[in-house]
């Protein structure tokens, strides 16, 4: 997805943190702990260990994301102004889905490691959503796994996918839906399964606006996604299904253990978002087979 080269990123969230250093290996948290943790946030904590220092504010490269051309050239800007398109897309949108819609209290983006209110990540962990301190944290490296390591094909709404993704696990925190995934159960019709196939309707939802979505002088962020950039999205939505993560992680597909969702209801729900707007994101309501 192309940036309007003129548009103002400058009020965008994105911040970025240095490398952790010290990580103490354990944490005192065995791996059913982590695993219990994982159905509890609704993404894999496994990378999450406790100990470590803090990490040190390094937003110099930040500073100069100003303009929408900084976007199309670097990734960093290019985070920066996905969260500005989020951030004017949920202020208009949460009141026609009865939400009082409050933004993120942080949108880091992190080398190798980084210190959470959910406790201290490394880049195996991928991109996720801390509720404690209700921030997105994204290792941008994580995009090129997504080609190398899962065949996603790659692009700029790919990439903003992602931290689409992750701002309706914001979206639906502050709805009071996260938490239904604190059951700890997974499987095909699970509330963990439920809740990440709503944020990929979300995602769904920015992505067919985010053309409309405009800085504070009323110019647009983004240009009408093409279609070439529609399927990089959709590629990238199917390449993190359980089914496929789990053939190609673990060389079997295990659907009792499923807490995101199959490859082809990722699709299904961002498709769902894009074609009909967040009003149809409910996926709680529903019958699991129409899930």
């Amino acid at each position: 997805m192309t940036f309007n080269p003129n548009s103002d990123i400058s009020g965008g969230r994105a911040s970025r943190r240095g490398r952790t250093t010290g990580i103490a290996v354990g944490g005192g948290l065995g791996v059913v702990a982590l695993f219990l943790l994982s159905q509890f946030l609704g993404f894999d904590v496994t990378g999450l260990l406790g100990g470590g220092g803090q990490p040190a504010a390094d937003d110099s490269a930040l500073e100069r994301c100003l303009t929408g051309q900084d976007a199309n050239e670097r990734i960093d800007c290019r985070m920066q102004g996905a969260s500005a398109s989020l951030e004017d897309y949920w202020q208009a949108e949460g009141p026609n889905i009865g939400l009082d819609y409050v933004g993120p209290q942080g949108f880091v983006l992190f080398e190798q490691a980084v210190s959470t209110a959910c406790g201290n990540a490394s880049s195996a962990t991928g991109p996720f959503y801390c509720p404690p301190d209700q921030s997105i944290y994204i290792d941008t490296s994580f995009y090129d796994q997504l080609e190398t390591r899962f065949g996603a094909s790659g692009g700029p709404l790919a990439e903003m996918y992602v931290v689409a993704h992750e701002w309706g696990h914001h979206v639906q925190n502050i709805a009071g839906i996260l938490e239904l995934s604190q059951d700890g159960q997974s499987g095909p019709t699970s509330n963990a399964v439920r809740v990440e196939l709503q944020a990929d309707c979300f995602a769904g939802s920015w992505a067919a606006a985010a053309s409309r979505t405009e800085d504070e002088r009323g110019v647009p962020f983004l240009q009408p996604i093409t279609r070439e950039q529609y399927t990089q999205a959709i590629d990238a939505a199917a390449a993190v299904g359980d089914d496929r993560i789990q053939e190609a992680t673990q060389g079997q597909v295990t659907p009792h253990s499923f807490t995101h969702g199959t490859s082809e209801q990722r699709v299904r729900w961002f498709e769902t978002g894009y074609e009909q707007s967040a009003g149809a994101c409910d996926t709680f309501s529903i019958d699991g087979s129409q899930l």
